[in-house]
């Protein structure tokens, strides 16, 4: 096997490298309006969603996947951000309270206030995954980002646990390697903990369907009859066969007859 074969895995491995750091920059870029970061952050996660999947059309565009991703969530990404900061700005003002007061009362305020903190982490973890995955209205996906967070308890701890001990490494372990790490964010840190908490969303998003999902493409035909995965299938099956089968209209000589009559509940993201 040729090492720097284009097809080869050092060379594929390279690619998703510099697609990380692409999406890494235009990250931190859209966010520096600081109300636009929600929608950013959605579209991190969809390019990242997208490596994750392997459904990214390799022609290395990553800069129009990007900014296509944050015009799509654009309105209902930036309504869960502020929502978002109206809970960071009441959190805020809980524990600016509760450090004042002092006695029994004092305590209890603290662990409330801890408690409250962990929920509320707990669900914006998923909303920006879920809103770059998923097809949803913004007080569902608030729903479903909590609900979610508890069934899929262990991959929540567990996607929590990577976020504390990369923050760990690169700003409190080692107060001499600061910059260097605070370089390495700026050139690729945020991308690259979307990518690897990604593969974590992906088994948290199980819980959903029973089965990792993959979204449509953005240039899928508007006419669409089928939304689901097996129809979508079958549907590409019978345009193949139009080009090497006279009877490529009749489904029953594809589908032998037994075309899935189950209907989905809900829409992935296109």
């Amino acid at each position: 096997m040729r090492i720097f074969d284009q097809n080869g895995p050092l060379m594929n491995a390279l690619g998703k490298l510099a697609d990380i750091v692409f999406c890494n920059l235009m990250f931190i870029v859209f966010c520096v309006p600081v109300v636009t970061a929600g929608a950013s952050l959605a579209a991190l996660f969809t390019c990242m969603q997208a490596l994750v999947y392997e459904d990214k059309k390799d022609d290395g565009l990553i800069f129009r996947d990007f900014w296509l991703a944050f015009k799509r969530n654009f309105k209902q990404a930036t309504c869960l951000w502020l929502i978002c900061l109206g809970l960071m700005a009441f959190l805020a003002a809980y524990y600016w309270v509760a450090r004042f007061l002092a006695g029994g009362y004092g305590r209890v305020y603290m662990i409330t206030f801890y408690a409250l903190a962990l929920v509320f982490l707990f669900g914006f973890l998923y909303l920006f995954p879920l809103q770059a995955r998923f097809e949803n209205t913004v007080k569902n996906t608030l729903r479903n980002a909590w609900l979610l967070s508890v069934a899929a308890l262990p991959w929540t701890l567990l996607i929590i646990a990577l976020l504390a001990a990369c923050v760990y490494i690169s700003f409190f372990m080692n107060p001499n390697a600061v910059s260097v790490f605070t370089y390495l964010w700026g050139v690729c840190g945020f991308g690259m903990m979307a990518y690897l908490t990604s593969f974590l969303f992906r088994k948290a998003f199980e819980k959903i369907g029973g089965e990792a999902v993959k979204p449509k493409s953005d240039k899928a035909a508007e006419g669409a009859i089928f939304i689901d995965e097996a129809h979508r299938e079958q549907d590409l099956m019978v345009s193949e066969s139009s080009f090497s089968n006279p009877d490529w209209n009749r489904r029953e000589d594809i589908l032998g007859g037994d075309a899935p009559k189950d209907t989905p509940k809900g829409k992935r993201r296109r």
